[in-house]
């Protein structure tokens, strides 16, 4: 057992073993993805361009990606908020947001090979669909789409690139500036680093509030080009940050089953749970306003969005088992005060809303990419085990390169007795 207060974690053989090991079924499902994703039935081979392999890898990119993301933006919150209970868990969260370089390099891979049109994910970086006429200037261009031709200020490639630009850079320094003060802070102590700190956290809510809607219709919502939601910000957005709490309880229960955050107690864990189960209704809530405002207005280029999930292209079950899991799980199992105390519970019910929550970044992908052609098969599940490997990777190597417990953090004796 691991009883030093500041005690300092060890990736051990056996687990590094075990993310080399999903890394390579990923490597492995990535390179015969490429070579075997042909054209389905039905499909000009010529216009297909292995859209279900790199579709896959925007699902994986994105989701991943996210949970870091909400990791930065939970420790932000935390600071603006002047939390003290979960300083305990501060490394961990900490830890997680180390993925958000490796994250977005994954995403400019996925964005420059559309813009080079090695795929065609996004219909809107094909430049035809721009031009009205063809080389003549007299022929009709049957390429042209009116409404993706008024949107041709927005989708510029060069305000595009500088929006993605923007959000990767901004978002990888205030990680990286938060992780540098908080280490800063073991060694010197005092408040005066912890109120730096609040102040580059409120910059960066306030930016974050803004680029995590803006970055969600730029890299998904435009993916169903013609249709657009005033709400798709906020959805994306619940998914990610309930992807990312799940993974922070995952990981300080894993810690806790090794001996390691002995300070961690049941309300800490307690705390955690509450936070799943509110955040899992908040994307419950956002999911169902989303669809019920569309239906109830049934404007057709809003509804064709839900038409094509589930009546066109076959999403119908896969749609209703995304909200049972995601809502009805938690809902009944984390309900009570025991059960949030409770490590199978919590990790039973988290397993699912993860594989939940990577099933909604799926259908937020797949309809508008491979249309009714989607499958959940060996390529979708071995690229999700890569990616999975390679994000606990990054976060058990990240954990190791401080102690697990912050040193002198104003608010350390009072997270260390929390009790309630």
């Amino acid at each position: 057992m691991n009883t030093d207060m500041n005690n300092n974690y060890t990736f051990s053989s056996k687990t590094k073993n075990i993310t080399f090991g999903l890394m390579a079924v990923g490597l492995i499902t990535i390179i015969a993805g490429l070579l075997t994703d042909t054209a389905p039935e039905g499909v000009n081979p010529e216009e297909y361009h292995h859209t279900r392999f790199w579709a896959n890898l925007l699902v994986n990119g994105y989701f991943y990606m996210g949970i870091a993301l909400l990791a930065t933006f939970f420790m932000a919150l935390q600071y603006v908020a002047e939390v003290a209970w979960s300083v305990a868990v501060k490394r961990v969260y900490e830890a997680i947001s180390c993925y958000l370089p490796v994250g977005g390099i994954v995403m400019v891979i996925i964005l420059l090979a559309g813009q080079f049109h090695v795929h065609h994910l996004y219909h809107w970086m094909d430049t035809d669909v721009y031009n009205k006429f063809l080389e003549d200037g007299t022929t009709p261009n049957p390429a042209y789409d009116k409404i993706i031709a008024g949107k041709a200020g927005y989708f510029a490639p060069w305000f595009f690139w500088l929006r993605t630009i923007l959000y990767l850079v901004v978002w990888n320094m205030f990680q990286r500036g938060f992780i540098k003060r908080s280490l800063e802070q073991d060694l010197h102590g005092g408040t005066a680093i912890h109120y730096k700190q609040m102040g580059k956290a409120a910059t960066f809510l306030v930016f974050f509030a803004v680029t995590s809607s803006t970055s969600s219709w730029d890299w998904m919502m435009s993916l169903d080009v013609h249709w657009f939601s005033t709400m798709y910000g906020w959805y994306a957005f619940a998914g990610m940050w309930i992807s990312a709490m799940i993974t922070i309880i995952l990981f300080v229960i894993f810690l806790k089953r090794k001996g390691y955050l002995p300070q961690v107690n049941e309300s800490h864990i307690h705390d955690l749970g509450k936070w799943v189960f509110a955040v899992s209704f908040l994307w419950t809530y956002l999911y169902f306003c989303q669809f019920m405002l569309i239906w109830y207005t049934n404007i057709p280029e809003e509804s064709i969005y839900f038409q094509e999930r589930l009546h066109d292209f076959g999403y119908m079950g896969l749609m209703w088992t995304v909200f049972f899991m995601n809502f009805l799980f938690p809902m009944i199992l984390l309900m009570s005060r025991d059960s949030k105390r409770n490590y199978f519970f919590l990790v039973f019910v988290g397993c699912i809303i993860f594989v939940g929550h990577w099933l909604d970044v799926f259908m937020m992908v797949m309809p508008g990419t491979v249309n009714g052609h989607w499958h959940l098969g060996w390529m979708e599940i071995g690229m999700s085990l890569g990616f999975l490997g390679l994000m606990l990777y990054v976060v058990h190597r990240a954990l190791t390169k401080s102690p697990l417990m912050v040193q002198k953090h104003p608010y350390l004796d009072e997270s260390v007795h929390h009790h309630y």
